[in-house]
């Protein structure tokens, strides 16, 4: 099996299935991230943005939640060096 087919079959198990809604608000939760936010300011930004799709953070989630935006910050930037 080719390998780029095996990361994009596993980051889609990873990333799961998110609307077109969802998918905006986490590009600007890592938008954030990637300008050296913390998380939990990467969020509140994408709040005030995307106010229909707002997280509402425990404390006690703030490292799943790191580690997920950090996947999808580094899965995006695997992607755009695919498409060059």
């Amino acid at each position: 099996m080719d390998i780029v087919k095996q990361y994009l079959e596993r980051a889609a198990e990873v990333i799961g299935a998110r609307t077109s809604d969802e998918e905006r608000y986490d590009r600007e939760v890592t938008r954030w991230v990637e300008r050296g936010k913390p998380i939990k300011k990467a969020i509140a930004k994408a709040n005030e943005k995307f106010p229909a799709e707002a997280l509402a953070v425990d404390d006690a989630l703030l490292p799943d939640l790191q580690a997920r935006y950090e996947y999808l910050l580094e899965h995006d930037r695997i992607m755009r060096r695919l498409k060059r």
